[in-house]
């Protein structure tokens, strides 16, 4: 019997080895800074971690910058408590966004749509050791290849949880719906997105439009952003596969409430962000966040057009579909939609 017991034993901690399921709790600022040491800079002189940095009140001078970014943390925290009702175990699946650079102790949980490809050049450039040195000299498709950058999943537990407790964990977020556009518009209205046309655009066209022509549904390249939303309230849709990560919601590509994030940075002030998490980082005389030279970035405004043809009933069902990223991240509903 007792052999039984332990063999029992043995094969529920090989089980749960093998699934991997890491437990995080959210540390106090307080015992994350103790638990993070000094670190080496490229010069060999050891220097404190970017979560000294950031907590370490002699480090940093007080901003205006570094005082909406605590107050950012503070009413994540705050809906966290307010919506969450049971925490769970964190898998690997949850950390397959958590870009690690174990040079600088950083952990970056990228979002696509919100910078995602600059923030993972400039972290090539930071775990590079010397390959790269000009964060726009990365090509974009180079920076989106897998295995140039290593993300938590592929750490075993034991380091999984030591990096969530000692790194600056940080990420980027930005006005749900002027995301959800420009999603849509960089990956249906772009000629060169075949890929997406065909994985997704066909499924949308096939289902959601009336009498659809015999090219639409071989090429699926002509999807509106009527059909766009009715995809994605569909409850087919979820019950078959998960978001396309340009649409998922960014809850469910970080778990907020499960990582306890030091910075959220916004898109909205991507420039002041950025520049505060690399000097934190200790790099920022190192590499400069790349600005956008771009004209044709999804606006508020634009956003707006793009919802004139959606009804009420849709607008707030999507809106439904999106509110924890609304109040996580603390941005009102838009002034266009018509929810009542």
């Amino acid at each position: 019997m007792r052999k039984t017991k332990v063999g029992r034993l043995f094969l529920a901690t090989c089980l749960g080895s093998f699934f991997f399921l890491i437990l995080y709790f959210q540390n106090s600022s307080r015992s994350v800074v103790a638990l993070a040491g000094t670190r080496r800079n490229f010069t060999g002189k050891s220097r404190r971690s970017p979560l000294q940095m950031l907590y370490g009140n002699d480090q940093l001078e007080h901003s205006a910058v570094q005082a909406s970014l605590l107050g950012r943390r503070h009413l994540l925290e705050e809906v966290c408590r307010s919506y969450t009702r049971k925490r769970r175990v964190l898998t690997p699946e949850d950390l397959r966004h958590l870009v690690v650079d174990d040079e600088h102790g950083l952990l970056y949980c990228y979002v696509p749509k919100v910078a995602c490809t600059n923030w993972k050049r400039v972290l090539m450039v930071l775990t590079g050791k010397g390959r790269y040195r000009e964060p726009l000299a990365i090509p974009a498709n180079e920076a989106h290849v897998p295995g140039n950058l290593r993300t938590l999943s592929e750490y075993s537990a034991a380091e999984i949880n030591r990096r969530l407790r000692s790194y600056l964990k940080f990420i980027f977020v930005r006005e749900p719906f002027e995301r959800l556009v420009s999603a849509y518009r960089n990956k249906f209205t772009r000629s060169y997105n075949t890929a997406f046309h065909k994985r997704y655009g066909t499924k949308i066209v096939q289902r959601h439009r009336v009498n659809p022509k015999a090219r639409s549904l071989e090429r699926g390249d002509d999807v509106s952003f009527e059909e766009f939303v009715y995809y994605l309230v569909d409850p087919r849709t979820q019950r078959e596969e998960p978001f396309n990560e340009h649409w998922e919601r960014v809850h469910s590509l970080c778990h907020p409430c499960l990582i306890h994030y030091d910075v959220v940075g916004k898109y909205e002030t991507l420039a002041q962000d950025s520049q505060y998490v690399l000097k934190l980082a200790g790099v920022d005389s190192m590499v400069r966040f790349p600005t956008s030279g771009k004209t044709t970035r999804t606006t508020g405004d634009m956003a707006a057009k793009y919802f004139q043809n959606i009804s009420p009933f849709y607008q707030k069902k999507l809106f439904n579909l999106y509110r924890m990223d609304f109040l996580l991240f603390n941005y009102s509903t838009p002034a266009y939609l018509k929810l009542r």
